[in-house]
């Protein structure tokens, strides 16, 4: 089992209030690949920032468990982190733009990330990156990779991240909404990327999305996450049989072109939903 979480609470207090902003979640996970979708603000990304120990000091994070491949990472040290993170855990953010260093080229970059984790000499990384570059279907790996973020459109710039998140040969990857800032076409071509490496590579795959039906084609299973809370868990291939009505909400908010409707409904939400 790669993930073993249990209980996981984050908390943000201030000098007047106190918000739990993730509350009671536990997931388990093994070399499979596992959708989380809910709303903005459902705790999703922090889930995943929380398993990579990246939130930030004033954060409160509580957990019966907490692991990675049997290592605690509740009582786990910096040190111990920076051989999880990148190295056995990748984390594709969710705009390339933000990610990308705009002064360095992108070949400089993907082969900063392979030497960190495998040493070796410029030369040797620089190849490796261009290798890399080529496995994320890129056309003309070897001329991009002398190029600056600016200088590519935004889908090629997710396939970078991508290709930077891959050169430690990860055993789990954290994509975090991978596609939101990319058109329904591109968004296509980047998920079918993901998911054939992910295959082929046999690494766990934790997609973060509030995309129900994109998620369910992609992964094996589904997590529903509302104001911090799991909803429901299920296989993605029962999704349209999900009893749980705030997974029925959402996916009725889901317009069709078989099914045109004159108005789509609008969301109800039950207090009684969150324990």
């Amino acid at each position: 089992m790669l993930v073993d979480i249990q209980n996981l609470r984050i908390a943000f207090e201030t000098r007047t209030t106190r918000f739990e902003a993730v509350r009671g979640l536990s997931l388990q996970l093994g070399r499979e690949k596992l959708g989380i979708v809910g709303e903005s603000g459902s705790g999703k990304s922090l889930t995943a920032r929380a398993l990579m120990k990246l939130l930030p000091n004033i954060a409160e994070v509580k957990a019966d468990k907490l692991s990675f491949d049997g290592q605690d990472l509740l009582t786990a040290s910096e040190k111990q982190m920076r051989q999880i993170r990148g190295k056995r855990v990748g984390f594709i953010l969710q705009d390339p733009k933000y990610s990308l260093n705009p002064v360095k080229t992108i070949g400089v970059q993907v082969a900063e990330a392979w030497r960190t984790h495998k040493g070796g000499s410029k030369k040797q990384a620089m190849e490796a990156a261009i290798d890399l570059l080529d496995q994320v279907k890129i056309r003309n790996p070897r001329e991009v990779a002398y190029s600056y973020p600016h200088e590519v459109s935004g889908g090629m710039g997710q396939r970078v991240m991508i290709a930077m998140m891959l050169a430690p040969d990860p055993e789990l990857l954290i994509a975090d909404e991978p596609t939101s800032a990319l058109d329904a076409t591109v968004q296509a071509e980047i998920l079918r990327l993901i998911d054939d490496l992910v295959d082929s590579r046999g690494m766990g795959l934790i997609l973060i999305s509030h995309d129900l039906p994109l998620v369910s084609h992609f992964c094996d299973r589904v997590m529903v996450m509302y104001m911090g809370q799991v909803m429901e868990e299920l296989k993605a291939s029962e999704l349209n049989s999900a009893q749980h009505p705030y997974t029925k909400g959402l996916l009725n908010c889901i317009p069709s072109l078989t099914h045109p409707r004159d108005r789509l409904p609008v969301m109800t939400r039950d207090p009684e939903w969150l324990k």
